[in-house]
């Protein structure tokens, strides 16, 4: 059995993809588990009318309340992991694929994702599987391939090595904080974290980043500005390209509905002089393939 798990809190109003990161996971999985956070809009009833639709086979939903008002877990995070592995912890699985709400698979990798699990359930000695990155900024005609963004990462584990969910859930560990053992598959998750309207990509960065700085002060309240200031506004920053690849099928009917524009072309370069270090790196990467001083959250065996 292959499990699938992930997470979602206010995916309406904060114009999560969330349902088509479930399609992306259904053809793969014999069962998914979905963690819903209680929240202020109609998230719940969305995945109970995808439930329905897919034939109710395999999505298995629960509710959990958030701590946000506990100010320790409002650190670094932690309430992501935190919920992470309360998704997991249903999962019955050996190998559990793991999506957070904006993130997509993309059909035409399901083959390799497929021949990836086999191979790896015959080695003891790997208990994670690496996926590719796309990450969109902005709109869906651009993405942005740097230093500034991380290109792998943990997103199948071997549920029986006791793999956990760690800080905002984008990695894992084992249980006395060692990385996982991991292999590459060469599938893609398509990020799409960056690209919704300019009004749902403000409310939730201010939420998100209370989830890592803590309550915002009563002007920043009044306001609704993000401890970030205004990060969550689309900027023509270094790394980014136009995407002329195909995007995942459950897209499509979303980037056709998209009702803002952000015109990459029209758009003044930020620039910094302490871009300068990453922009060489990059160069550098781009000339010969490799990613020096790279971030890595796994130890790759092959």
């Amino acid at each position: 059995m292959i499990s699938g798990f992930t997470l979602v809190r206010n995916g309406v109003l904060f114009d999560y993809p969330f349902r088509e990161s479930i399609r992306s996971l259904l053809p793969i999985v014999d069962e998914l588990i979905v963690n819903v956070g209680v929240g202020e809009d109609q998230t719940l009833a969305e995945i109970d009318r995808l439930q329905a639709e897919t034939g109710g086979e395999k999505i298995q939903v629960f509710e959990s309340v958030w701590p946000l008002d506990d100010p320790e877990k409002k650190k670094s995070g932690l309430i992501l992991s935190e919920q992470t592995n309360l998704a997991l912890d249903r999962c019955r699985g050996e190998w559990c694929i793991y999506l957070q709400a904006d993130e997509i698979l993309h059909e035409n990798d399901t083959a390799i994702l497929r021949d990836s699990l086999e191979k790896a359930s015959k080695r003891a000695e790997i208990d994670a599987l690496v996926f590719d990155y796309k990450h969109f900024y902005g709109s869906y005609d651009v993405v942005q391939y740097s230093r500034s963004t991380y290109r792998r990462e943990i997103r199948a584990i071997r549920r029986s090595s006791g793999v956990r969910s760690i800080g905002d859930a984008q990695s894992f560990r084992y249980p006395d904080g060692s990385k996982p053992r991991a292999t590459l598959t060469g599938a893609r998750i398509f990020h799409y974290g960056w690209v919704r309207s300019p009004e749902a990509m403000k409310e939730k960065t201010f939420f998100m980043d209370q989830l890592y700085h803590g309550d915002p002060g009563q002007p920043a309240l009044a306001s609704r500005t993000p401890h970030t200031g205004d990060n969550y506004r689309y900027k023509k920053i270094w790394g980014l390209n136009r995407f002329r690849e195909e995007h995942p099928s459950v897209m499509s009917a979303r980037i056709a509905a998209k009702n803002w524009n952000w015109d990459i072309e029209r758009s003044p370069l930020v620039w910094a002089w302490s871009d300068a270090k990453r922009v060489l790196l990059d160069l550098v990467e781009r000339v010969t393939g490799w990613r020096m001083f790279e971030y890595r959250s796994y130890r790759l065996l092959d």
